[in-house]
């Protein structure tokens, strides 16, 4: 396997400036659509989405142009539905198991929008988001597991992540993602297909 391909047992790490240490199939590409935390507070909210730009089409690089507020909008017509928009994950995960990542994990990336986690608004100020290329409907690749969970276990170890949500839970009626296509118990299982503990907090956990 080439070097900068994708290694789905390979473990993540996450510096303390809350950017992933270097490794094969990583990518750094840095958005402006972020800000500070208020008051520098610890993330605990880990929130999973999904997208791809065009809907349905997983070639090109559009998600990354989009959220460095690069994207070409006269290149396809369904853009103009977002031209208005600067939001970005924190990572996003391509359907090969390519981890992208936009903001540090310290700092405040806006993805999740209007949104609300246990009676408290702004879902942004106290969680991390992580995008899946992907849709609502159409099953996720198992290199996009392996790597969620490597990635989660290498957030939980910086953070103090105690609950997993998809965008659907914290914005219900306003977003679908990641949709029926996500398999929460294939998430809470882990890449090893054994239950964790560092998953359960999801909405079909225990």
């Amino acid at each position: 396997m080439p070097a900068h391909e994708p290694r789905p047992g390979l473990p993540l790490r996450i510096e303390p400036d809350g950017w992933l240490a270097d490794g094969p199939g990583l990518l750094r590409r840095p958005s402006p659509n972020h800000d500070a935390r208020p008051g520098d507070e610890a993330p605990y909210l880990l929130v999973i989405h999904n997208i791809s730009l065009p809907p349905g089409i997983f070639t090109g690089d559009a998600i990354i142009d989009f959220f460095q507020n690069r994207l070409d909008f006269a290149s396809h017509p369904w853009f103009e539905n977002i031209r208005d928009l600067r939001v970005s994950a924190h990572f996003l995960i391509r359907r090969d198991g390519t981890i992208v990542q936009f903001v540090p994990t310290v700092l405040r990336a806006w993805h999740a929008g209007a949104s609300s986690f246990e009676g408290r608004e702004r879902c942004n100020d106290f969680s991390i988001g992580i995008e899946l290329e992907g849709t609502d409907t159409l099953a996720y690749t198992d290199a996009q597991y392996g790597r969620l969970d490597a990635l989660a276990t290498a957030i939980r170890a910086r953070h103090p992540i105690r609950a997993v949500r998809g965008h659907e839970h914290i914005a219900p009626g306003r977003k679908t993602d990641p949709g029926a296509s996500f398999d929460w118990k294939r998430f809470e299982q882990g890449a090893d297909g054994h239950e964790t503990t560092h998953h359960r907090h999801h909405p079909g956990g225990r």
